[in-house]
């Protein structure tokens, strides 16, 4: 090797260690600069991520919105194709009218059915009129006939007449019974319509209901993240259509060593400042901590070992100070997370002023 090539890499080598050794000083500098009782860790911007989905297998008809779109409650995302839905409520509505007929048709036969048996009564009433008459004559001339006031003949017929009156009741107290089980026949007509249109009812319902899920709303006023499937494409019950965040729930994730996380509680202050926008200071509260640490050396024998561990912290920033400025809200920005773990830790003059 040349001296100028060994001279090359001891330059380089040095200021490798230059620019290491000033991003360890600057850390170090950067920590101890902030007073007693305050914490910094390093995060990211995000928000919950909805996933817009079809309720139902089906072909998407029309998407209304691109990526990136900002979106409010309500807004109308994602039409899925509703043909065969159509097809199947105009059947369901036709059942509806055919069932009501019945209704109809049933209430007129219970009528007639009702007409019979006031008939069927009136002829008992006027057989058992004529059975009463025939019995009292036979019984005259049963005791006629020992004085020989009448002839045998005459009892004779006497006897016949009663029989035929008997006879004549009892096939009127039948025609009388058919006609209240016609009756009862003609109820259970009305009620088997009456469930029919109920039925057919609940399927217009329930194809209503599919109909209108079909149209895919936003649920929560948001961005547009990305689109998972494209107009045409068939997708199956539960298939995610598009991505959206949800800009009303943001908050920064960042992790702290143990002997800093374990100060941090749930509605700990925070605040955030981010890189693109360092001169604005976020106000937050922390909303998570996590129970386990997420950085897990091989070996946690020693004290120095355990400082190792690092926990996940979840700092969300107020709702309505979101509100104020949710079409500039975006997600995946880096920035720092400050903490007071000690409340009466006094911010530091650059944390001292936060956005309204």
């Amino acid at each position: 090797m040349t001296d100028i090539k060994r001279q090359q890499l001891w330059w380089l080598a040095a200021a490798a260690v230059l620019v290491i050794g000033g991003y360890f000083a600057w850390s170090k500098l950067g920590q101890s600069a902030l007073p007693a009782g305050i914490a910094a860790g390093n995060g990211r911007i995000e928000a919950t991520e909805i996933d817009i989905s079809a309720l139902a297998a089906g072909r998407i008809s029309e998407i209304m919105v691109k990526e990136g779109d900002f979106v409010e409650a309500g807004d109308v995302l994602v039409q899925m194709d509703v043909v065969q839905l159509n097809a199947q409520k105009r059947q369901a509505e036709a059942q509806l009218r055919r069932a009501q007929i019945g209704v109809e048709t049933a209430n007129s036969l219970v009528v007639q059915a009702t007409a019979e048996r006031k008939a069927a009564k009136a002829v008992v009433a006027q057989h058992q009129a004529q059975y009463d008459a025939a019995a009292s004559r036979l019984a005259r001339s049963e005791q006629l006939v020992k004085t020989n006031a009448i002839s045998q003949q005459t009892l004779d017929d006497d006897r016949a007449a009663a029989r035929q009156a008997e006879a004549g009741l009892a096939a009127s107290e039948a025609s009388l019974a058919a006609a209240d089980a016609g009756i009862g026949a003609a109820k259970a007509q009305v009620v088997d319509a009456r469930a029919a249109i109920e039925a057919a009812q609940a399927s217009i319902d329930a194809i209503t209901a599919s109909i209108n899920d079909s149209t895919l709303t936003s649920p929560r006023s948001g961005r547009v993240q990305y689109r998972v499937a494209q107009e045409g494409e068939i997708v199956s019950a539960g298939g995610r259509i598009l991505n959206l965040v949800d800009l009303s729930d943001v908050y920064m994730t960042f992790f702290l060593p143990t002997s800093q996380a374990g100060r941090v509680q749930i509605g700990t202050e925070v605040r955030l400042v981010l890189d693109a926008a360092a001169a604005s200071v976020i106000p937050a509260t922390v909303s998570y901590v996590a129970d386990v640490a997420q950085f897990t050396p091989k070996t946690v024998e020693t004290a120095e070992e355990r400082e190792k561990l690092m926990f996940r912290i979840r700092a969300r920033i107020d709702p309505d100070l979101l509100k104020k400025y949710i079409r500039y809200v975006k997600t995946g920005l880096p920035g720092v997370a400050y903490l007071r773990l000690d409340p009466d830790a006094p911010w530091p003059e650059f944390l001292g002023s936060v956005a309204e």
